[in-house]
């Protein structure tokens, strides 16, 4: 819909307007394998618009990666012969225990949480197998590695005092914390404050997740703002949410979102020094 909305400025004023389809980015990264691959190499600048529960020009989206475990361990009768065992599922309760305690002592934005694939089949029987999946999120992709080792160690630790065996696959894709271009979000703000919203720039008060539009924003400049279309009560990724997306307020919401990157297209064509400007703080001539 923007697309075809600016695409008047672009036969007035020149320039072009590419409408890239990119799969559902929920922990498979589909921007991140196509700015690998050079989908997005020949853009200038990148947009696009994401419904929440907040009105915000600019993403605090953290960098992310997966981590797959499983332990390995002995099956036996639990109350016949138990000491024959070693529990698997043990060792992945360990692995929370210390996980648990290292939040502690993670910066603030940093988050880590996982959940149990697989804890045994029968109660009677010691757990031959568990398995797992965790998602490791900080601020930024140093910090990041410095995190993932250290949850590593919590699966390491729980292998060696269970005696357990560890086997364990990071993520092919790591999510990159998303580059706000303030130039662009303050031209989006101002044409989304036109059709009626109040946009702030930042929200403070917003908690964080992650996207694949990250790695996008890492290669050039770009936005990733927020449109509401539901209470702030209600939370993203829920059933309520989803049912906000078919509401009037959700095809509002596409509406507006629709129209404001038309606007901000618009003015960029329109006026090339924005452009550069966009260009230039990117490149880090400008402060953030």
């Amino acid at each position: 819909g923007a697309g075809i909305a600016a695409k008047s400025a672009i036969d007035r004023f020149g320039g072009s307007i590419i409408v890239i389809g990119t799969p559902a980015e929920e922990l498979y990264g589909g921007k991140a394998i196509m700015a690998g691959r050079g989908a997005f190499d020949h853009l200038d600048i990148a947009m696009m618009v994401h419904p929440g529960a907040h009105d915000v020009a600019t993403t605090e989206a953290l960098a992310c990666q997966a981590l797959e475990v499983e332990f390995f361990g002995q099956a036996a009768h639990a109350a016949s012969r138990p000491e024959a065992g070693i529990n698997a599922l043990e060792a992945m309760l360990q692995s929370f225990n210390a996980i648990n305690s290292l939040r502690q002592h993670i910066k603030p934005k940093s988050r880590l949480h996982g959940i149990i694939t697989d804890g045994g089949k029968s109660a009677n029987v010691v757990p031959p197998h568990s398995a797992g999946v965790f998602l490791v999120r900080a601020e930024d992709d140093t910090y990041l590695d410095e995190l993932k080792q250290k949850v590593l160690n919590c699966f390491i630790g729980a292998a060696t005092a269970s005696g357990a065996r560890l086997e364990y696959r990071w993520g092919d894709i790591s999510y990159a914390p998303v580059r706000n271009n303030l130039t662009l979000a303050q031209l989006f703000r101002q044409n989304v404050e036109i059709l009626g919203r109040k946009m702030p720039l930042s929200d403070p008060s917003r908690t964080f997740g992650s996207t694949d539009f990250g790695n996008v924003s890492q290669l050039v400049p770009g936005i990733h703002p927020s449109v509401a279309i539901a209470p702030v009560e209600v939370g993203v990724h829920s059933p309520q949410f989803a049912a906000a997306a078919i509401s009037e307020a959700g095809v509002q919401g596409l509406l507006d979102a629709a129209k404001a990157l038309a606007m901000t297209v618009v003015d960029l064509v329109a006026n090339p020094e924005i452009v550069v400007k966009v260009k230039d703080e990117f490149a880090g001539k400008i402060d953030d």
